[in-house]
């Protein structure tokens, strides 16, 4: 069984991103199963999803400690779900901050950098994307949660490929938005694993 837990805050992408693993997994012919955890349903809200692929799985909800991949869309959310990244697992994490709604309302300083800083310590396995880089190479903000899938999908620690995601993207995507989200799987696709 391969398990991935994606998070993020509302309005990036991250229940997109979890349907788009399954069903690259489901075309496969592997069962998979999804669950969401949605902090807020608004903008700004915590949004942790779930996705696990095997014939042994009993239950959507992936435990603490089991994730083979935390996918973490948002620096601070990935911090926040850690505990759910096996020993060896892999964290693939954006650098740019999106100021959740807590933080906006208490006025408490929050610095993305100190959060990488944790994951790199703390993470076994690490690979960073840059949101601003990426949204300047696509012309797209809103596609970095198909950056980070391909990283996933690229570094092999899930039972599908990049041509796997890549086809469930091409039935998901409005043909409209199919070329700057390929360009982001692409991109993630060549992310380093840092040297911790």
């Amino acid at each position: 069984m391969n398990n991935c837990l994606l998070c993020g805050v509302g309005g990036q992408g991250t229940v997109l991103a979890s349907r788009l693993i399954a069903q690259a997994a489901m075309e496969r012919r592997f069962f998979a199963r999804t669950a969401e955890t949605i902090g807020m349903a608004q903008r700004g809200g915590c949004v942790v999803s779930h996705v696990r692929i095997g014939d042994d799985c009993q239950s959507s909800i992936i435990p603490l400690g089991g994730a083979d991949v935390l996918a973490g869309f948002e620096p601070g959310e990935a911090v926040r779900c850690l505990n759910y990244l096996k020993k060896n697992g892999l964290a693939v994490v954006s650098r740019t901050p999106v100021h959740p709604v807590m933080n906006s309302l208490t006025g408490e300083p929050y610095s993305a950098d100190e959060m990488i800083e944790f994951l790199r310590g703390n993470a076994a396995r690490l690979i960073v994307l840059d949101a601003y880089e990426i949204a300047k190479e696509c012309a797209s903000a809103r596609v970095l949660n198909v950056a980070i899938l391909g990283a996933v999908a690229a570094s092999g620690e899930l039972p599908v490929s990049l041509d796997d995601v890549e086809k469930a993207l091409r039935t998901k995507i409005k043909p409209q938005h199919l070329d700057m989200n390929l360009k982001a799987l692409a991109i993630g696709a060549k992310a380093k694993e840092e040297r911790l």
